[in-house]
């Protein structure tokens, strides 16, 4: 069985779309969330994603499978605001680690699952589970006061903490790659990089491959914490990831200008994961898949790109319509680096 980085080499990889996309077409309630283990949990849980891998894990895990299904390479956990310092907000701060490690196994059951399905997939290599790491709900560079600018709420250690729990659970828990996605600030992922480090070296383990995608939140071409592109790139790079690319905010038409600079700039592999368009006067998410796969084939055909799926609003019918555009696009080539040698003087 090939692993991630042949693979990468061969063909442009493919990871899943939306998790609350589909999380919401089961319309479900606050019992639905509690289910039994927290039927009488004191506070509301409606809204909190994360938790159904432990309440309703069937539901997590057939959504993985759909994804699957359509073609996804890459399937995501669902821990996008899974480790402690967002789960405060729904007084589940205890429960961090327990619901990464069960959503770290819907996805790995939803792969063997698919694998014994189609041995014949499974043969070729894939499909990974990545461990998601979202950007928390608190940032270290800028402050919630707009009357004390140098105020913080968190701290970096206390940061690094949370994910350095949410990292052991999600390795634990069987996958195969870490992804620290949707950054708006870099220090919050630095002390993510910082905690996946920390993790390996402390257990004595080889690393996991780490993917780290970044958002650029409007047409200035920067993060909302302030930088450009480019200046995002050189803050993460150190950490020698399996790529570096960009997610959310933008749907792909908007992210063109954006993913062509990376493309220039990585000497790592590129992600790119859009929404399906801009959010309507509604909310809502309402770019046709076709749409979607054909801005996204753009980016292939022009080698800007490496892997490619969808983020907000995009569905599998997104996923399956930007596989089947990809599959015979042959996948950006890695630039070659100049290498300098220096030689002292014995003078």
């Amino acid at each position: 069985m090939k692993d991630i980085y042949a693979l990468l080499k061969e063909r442009i990889l493919v990871i899943d779309g939306a998790m609350g996309t589909m999380i919401q077409r089961h319309k479900l309630n606050e019992s639905d969330y509690r289910g039994t283990r927290f039927s009488d949990w004191p506070s509301d849980v409606k809204g909190n994603n994360d938790l159904l891998s432990i309440t309703q894990p069937d539901i997590i895990k057939n959504i993985h499978l759909q994804y699957l299904e359509a073609g996804a390479d890459i399937i995501e956990t669902n821990t996008f605001n899974a480790q402690s310092v967002s789960m405060a907000d729904y007084n589940m701060s205890m429960h961090a680690y327990e619901i990464n490690l069960a959503a770290a196994k819907c996805a790995r059951n939803a792969v063997t699952e698919f694998q014994q399905k189609y041995p014949e997939k499974a043969a070729e290599g894939g499909p990974f589970v990545a461990g998601a790491i979202g950007p928390m709900n608190k940032t270290l560079s800028l402050s919630p006061d707009v009357n004390n600018p140098g105020f913080r709420s968190i701290s970096f250690d206390e940061v690094a903490e949370a994910y350095y729990d949410q990292v052991k659970a999600l390795v634990e828990g069987g996958v195969d790659i870490l992804l620290i996605e949707t950054i708006f600030d870099t220090l919050n992922a630095k002390a993510a990089i910082y905690a996946v480090k920390k993790f390996f070296r402390d257990h004595q383990m080889k690393e996991l491959p780490l993917m780290i995608s970044g958002t650029i939140t409007d047409a200035s071409g920067r993060t909302l914490s302030g930088q450009t592109l480019e200046a995002f790139y050189t803050s993460v790079q150190h950490a020698n990831p399996i790529s570096i690319g960009l997610n959310c905010a933008l749907g792909a038409d908007q992210m063109r200008s954006h993913i062509e600079e990376l493309s220039q700039i990585a000497s790592c592999y590129t992600s790119a994961y859009p929404n399906a368009g801009l959010p309507n006067a509604m909310g809502e998410y309402d770019e046709e898949p076709a749409q979607t796969a054909h801005f996204i084939e753009d980016w292939a055909n022009h080698g800007f790109v490496n892997i490619v799926g969808g983020c907000c609003g995009t569905t599998p019918d997104h996923i399956q319509h930007i596989a089947d555009h990809v599959k015979k696009i042959k996948p950006r080539n890695l630039p070659v680096l100049e290498t300098i040698l220096s030689t002292e003087s014995n003078a």
